[in-house]
């Protein structure tokens, strides 16, 4: 029998908590994600790499919630909207507002969260729509938001991102 002095066990048991800590929390019930999107005014996301990992491009964003579906709108190189157009669609989703997210930010973590399906949106009725939504969310920030939101839909310097809830249980 290997004995295990007080101070390996101690790290080992600290490290796991650390791990437990900042895992992210896959397939939140809905219970806890839908009021989320329905209050939040930031979302958090993470475009997944092919190995299922979490890419280094992380960020809040503001979102609108319509139809079971949350929708971004982001600059066209953002690696969010060129991972959708390289078959990496799948997106980890954190729900709440935990302020600004930096590279060493870690409170989302905690946040109720799921996977979701992106797709790019060409729909001008679904812009419109979104960025009705958009408008009423963001109403103070929206007179300089909305027409960048707009002129760069309508000439592509920016994409509209769908995400559609792999599971939400």
């Amino acid at each position: 029998m290997k004995i295990v002095s007080r101070r390996k066990f101690v790290l080992c048991l600290g490290g796991l908590g650390a791990a437990a800590i900042s895992a992210p929390r896959f397939f939140a019930s809905s219970s806890s994600i839908v009021p989320g999107l329905e209050e939040s005014a930031l979302i958090y996301l993470s475009p997944l790499l092919g190995d299922g990992t979490l890419s280094r491009c992380q960020a809040e964003v503001w979102f609108a919630y319509s139809g079971g579906h949350i929708f971004v709108v982001t600059a066209t190189d953002a690696w969010r909207a060129e991972a959708v157009r390289r078959g990496r669609s799948k997106t980890h989703i954190w729900v709440g507002d935990v302020g600004r997210w930096n590279p060493f930010f870690r409170r989302h973590l905690s946040l109720p969260s799921y996977q979701a399906t992106a797709s790019i949106v060409d729909s001008l009725d679904i812009w419109d729509r979104v960025l009705g939504i958009m408008g009423s969310k963001y109403k103070s920030e929206w007179s300089v938001w909305g027409p960048r939101f707009y002129k760069g839909l309508r000439d592509g310097s920016r994409v509209m991102l769908k995400y559609k809830a792999a599971v939400i249980s």
